[in-house]
């Protein structure tokens, strides 16, 4: 009788306990979408039409939260823990919800376009334009500039949809923090199991993947998913450059989107190019 699937918690504890090299390779990708974007002038115009709003966004939520919720929230979690790690959840924990509220905010009204923008022109640049072909036109003009060989979108285009079970998820998590020190991490653990798989979802579309292969994709690699997705979470907490990290992260996804491309590509030629099977014996040789 086969067993049942391992759920959410049980995912994490083998992602805890049992971490694998692809996993630290996974996670790695934000820190390489970071420096890729910083050693590419060509994406600079994509963010900087919405960075100052974006940042003046996160401080008026950040300062708001911190003046009207952190010593409310600090007071009850002093009911449970010592002081001290009352003060450092009570933090992590303002700047979670300042985080989620400023990216809802700004991802719904400001930033999604431009995220696809960014995903498209890295992929451009790496040399995958059959892909972004199939949802925009990518003209061979300005070959040193892949932002001006983009056209506008013909289809539907979206990096990451709005998901109300992360969200659901994300509230009914947030207990979490109660736990003293170690709350924070699981919280960002369990929370990035379900963030990480959305960071691709302009890929999963581009593919053309339905809902059935997009699940199945992201379960093969669902420890990498998550380490990628808690780093993820974690660069939005942190407050002077979390907006700039919103707009590194479709760099990052990117980027991996890339290399699964190639290693996707290059599998299906070694699966062309090998010999065919047959039940005849070989001729003898003279």
């Amino acid at each position: 009788m086969p067993q049942p699937q391992a759920g959410l918690t049980e995912n994490v504890k083998r992602v805890i306990v049992q971490p694998t090299w692809e996993n630290v390779v996974a996670s790695s990708y934000q820190i390489k979408g970071i420096i890729y974007f910083l050693g590419h002038p060509f994406l600079y115009p994509l963010a900087r039409r919405r960075l100052l709003p974006a940042v003046l966004l996160s401080v008026f939520v950040l300062a708001n939260l911190f003046v009207w919720a952190y010593l409310p929230q600090v007071a009850f979690l002093a009911l449970f823990q010592k002081k001290g790690s009352a003060w450092v959840n009570g933090t992590f924990l303002v700047l979670g919800e300042s985080a989620a509220v400023t990216a809802l905010l700004f991802e719904a009204w400001l930033v999604d376009e431009v995220q696809v923008d960014i995903f498209d022109a890295v992929l451009v640049h790496k040399g995958y334009d059959d892909l972004v072909r199939q949802f925009r036109p990518v003209s061979d003009d300005s070959l040193n500039n892949p932002v001006q060989r983009l056209g506008k979108p013909t289809k539907s285009s979206v990096y990451a949809p709005f998901s109300f079970r992360q969200i659901a998820e994300f509230v009914i998590l947030l207990p979490l923090n109660f736990v003293p020190y170690i709350g924070v991490p699981i919280f960002l653990l369990l929370t990035g199991y379900r963030a990480g798989p959305l960071q691709h979802w302009r890929y999963f579309k581009l593919l053309d993947f339905n809902k059935k292969q997009r699940n199945a994709f992201a379960r093969r690699r669902v420890w990498q998913y998550t380490w990628y997705g808690t780093v993820y979470l974690f660069l939005q907490l942190v407050p002077p450059l979390s907006m700039f990290f919103l707009l590194t992260a479709p760099v990052s996804s990117a980027l991996w989107a890339a290399d699964l491309e190639a290693r996707r590509r290059q599998q299906e030629t070694d699966v062309v190019q090998a010999p065919a099977y047959t039940d005849q014996p070989p001729d003898d040789q003279a």
